[in-house]
């Protein structure tokens, strides 16, 4: 008898282990009625007098699914949005999000789907695609304030998609591919005029530099000029004629011209006659 008993009390123990992970908290209800908090790790409950409910404490996601939402302009979006969420892990948020809300993320799903239609409403269509910022922090503030009895934490929300109608996308599409073709247009005919500017540049500079040449080489020309004069004017003072005679006598020889030689006189002499230049006395 007291094997038995021993046996029984062994079978009722192994029956009554309960073992919570990290990612969880429970809540231990006896007869129906909480009893206990239980924490991860081992935890041990009456079989069928006592029983466990584990709740997940970990950061979760639920879709507020596609819906169909009638803009201030009168225009059908298709609106989905995604909301993630989780569970405080102290005791008594994880006792409100099991006893004072049923099914929570059902609860969640519907009021977001709410909230949106409630937002969008309000906003044109243009206006709700550039400000999708505002509504998700519109989104978020409205979940955090009507869940707050619920022991549970909106971490964030995101919307998904706003899509137009098809019609109205097409029209969306073409607008932004004529904007976009007039951008590239602008940005051609701005780097075509840049193009020509710079040549433009690059042919008065070169332009510049002929004519800054021609200066140069007038300069240089004048200089030489001057230099030649300078020399004249010091070596040559009194000798010009002299000079012009010489210069005219070697254009008639190069020009074959006949000279007539008297006789007993020498060609010497002849030339520097005629040039103007006294010929030498011979010494004795």
């Amino acid at each position: 008898m007291i094997y038995l008993i021993i046996i029984l009390a062994i079978v009722i123990f192994f029956f009554g282990i309960r073992i919570v992970r990290p990612t969880h908290r429970g809540l231990i209800e006896r007869l129906g009625k909480y009893n206990r908090f239980a924490t991860p790790g081992f935890n041990w409950v009456i079989p069928i007098i006592e029983r466990l409910y584990q709740v997940n404490i970990t950061e979760q996601l639920v879709d507020a699914a596609p819906q169909e939402i009638i803009t201030n302009d009168n225009l059908n979006a298709r609106v989905d949005a995604q909301v993630y969420f989780k569970v405080k892990n102290d005791e008594e948020s994880v006792k409100s999000s099991q006893y004072n809300v049923n099914d929570f993320e059902l609860q969640i799903v519907n009021l977001a789907r709410t909230t949106l239609r409630n937002i969008i409403g309000t906003l044109t269509l243009k206006s709700a695609n550039s400000e999708r910022d505002k509504i998700n922090e519109e989104l978020h503030k409205t979940l955090m304030s009507e869940t707050k009895s619920w022991g549970i934490d909106i971490v964030r929300t995101e919307l998904k998609e706003i899509d137009p109608p098809k019609d109205v996308q097409e029209t969306m599409n073409k607008v932004v591919k004529a904007e976009n073709e007039k951008i590239a247009a602008i940005d051609f005919a701005t780097a075509t005029e840049t193009g020509a500017d710079g040549l433009k540049r690059a042919e008065i500079k070169k332009a510049e530099g002929i004519k800054q040449a021609r200066i140069l080489q007038a300069e240089g020309e004048a200089e030489a000029i001057k230099l030649v004069n300078e020399a004249a004017n010091k070596y040559f003072v009194g000798n010009a004629q002299i000079l012009r005679k010489l210069e005219a006598v070697e254009h008639s020889l190069k020009n074959n011209a006949k000279i007539v030689v008297p006789s007993n006189t020498q060609l010497v002499n002849v030339i520097g006659e005629m040039a103007g230049v006294l010929p030498l006395k011979n010494e004795q």
